[in-house]
């Protein structure tokens, strides 16, 4: 019975006019890539459903590495979600433009796959895993990491 309460509930969430907020942490020193190794960022994030399991994303995020070529950087982003179940599982693409110290700037694109786990029926723990493509340096700068985000729908 909670089962079934659990996913009604979940269903409801990801109704067409649905407004959504979250913040994560990236990496969590988990990220890697050639140039970076490991990074620690912050992550905003909000989001409309103009569709039922549809949702379009705009993003910032901030990233810190002990990398003397790209040591801070910040990104901004538009991408959009597909909630594949109504449990909360989800598929996004998106594409981030990221500024960095020493006049670095990149095209990345990206994909991740995570699942929205509803604590009551408007926040969610979101762990996701993810992949960012450089345009500029495939071997430096592609990064493939895991982030946790709270996530708030309206």
């Amino acid at each position: 019975m909670a089962f079934i309460i659990t996913t009604l509930t979940c269903q409801a969430q990801f109704e067409q006019g649905k407004y959504y907020v979250a913040g994560s942490l990236t990496g969590l020193n988990l990220s890697y890539s050639g140039a970076e190794k490991l990074s620690l960022g912050l992550e905003a994030k909000a989001g409309y459903l103009f569709e039922e399991n549809w949702m379009l994303t705009a993003q910032a995020t901030f990233q810190h590495s002990g990398d003397d070529n790209i040591a801070n950087s910040a990104q901004v982003g538009l991408g959009f979600r597909y909630y594949i179940v109504q449990n909360g599982l989800y598929l996004g693409a998106n594409a981030k433009l990221l500024h960095a110290n020493h006049s670095y700037n990149d095209l990345m694109p990206g994909v991740e796959v995570g699942y929205a786990f509803f604590l009551n029926h408007h926040v969610t723990v979101e762990p996701a895993l993810y992949y960012d493509q450089s345009f500029k340096s495939h071997s430096d700068y592609s990064k493939i990491g895991f982030k946790v985000g709270l996530g708030i729908y309206l």
